[in-house]
């Protein structure tokens, strides 16, 4: 079966609208401070924030970018550097009671809803396939959080069952979805990554998750704590009533 052909439109010089580098450098930001933030919470020197900060801000980049044979985005561009030091020379002199509450995790929401379509948009431009390009978008958007939180010492991403990586993926693969179905690059990206980040507000909001294995023991406890409220399918709730 052949591969479905990409819009002609899709060049790697045109990823996304004209505005696209100063959304990425955002998303970068948002993601320093987060890494930043968790070395700061934890008593750490500045040089462990800017290290957290950085290693937080270009790791999912990094990774797409040698896995789809393009030049790494921030050894080639000061301003990734610049704007990871800042963030944590921001973190670092600014009380903290600044940072507290739920606040960075807003930030953190479209961080995360615009860095998974603009991989996603990268890797179409560089001509990876549909799957593997959304795929790329959702690398992009986490692995800078799954690094940090293994450096911190805290539960991975992967292992929380909230919705944060459904999210990514929510963002990536409607961008992809809607650039072979012809919309125009700008529409496309918005509609995208307000997809996603709806979804992860609502997470976040409403303290959704996805239902983990062993599902009916795990949505009681759940519950019980307090912690999410489970979705469980309806598959799952007809089979029970029968």
């Amino acid at each position: 079966m052949l591969p479905v052909p990409l819009p002609v439109e899709i060049l790697p010089a045109q990823l996304l609208p004209v505005a696209a580098p100063w959304f990425d450098l955002a998303g970068l930001a948002v993601f320093a401070a987060s890494g930043a933030l968790a070395a700061a919470k934890r008593g750490q020197t500045f040089v462990t924030l800017v290290f957290f900060g950085l290693i937080t801000g270009v790791g999912g980049g990094t990774v797409r970018d040698l896995l789809i044979g393009a030049p790494v985005f921030w050894v080639h561009d000061a301003r990734a550097a610049s704007v990871c030091l800042s963030m944590a020379l921001l973190i670092w002199v600014t009380p903290e009671r600044w940072w507290k509450g739920e606040a960075l995790g807003w930030f953190d929401a479209v961080g995360l809803a615009a860095y998974a379509v603009y991989g996603a948009a990268k890797a179409l431009g560089y001509g990876v396939p549909p799957v593997p390009a959304a795929l790329m978008g959702v690398m992009t958007a986490c692995v800078g959080g799954i690094i940090r939180d293994v450096l911190a010492g805290e539960p991975s991403i992967l292992m929380r069952p909230e919705l944060y990586v459904t999210a990514a993926a929510l963002a990536s693969a409607s961008y992809v979805g809607l650039v072979l179905l012809g919309m125009p690059l700008s529409w496309a990206a918005v509609i995208a990554a307000s997809a996603g980040f709806t979804l992860r507000a609502a997470a976040i909001r409403f303290h959704l998750a996805l239902p983990a294995y062993g599902g009916g023991a795990n949505r009681t406890r759940c519950v019980e704590q307090g912690e999410q409220r489970c979705l469980t399918p309806l598959i799952s709730l007809i089979s029970k009533r029968w």
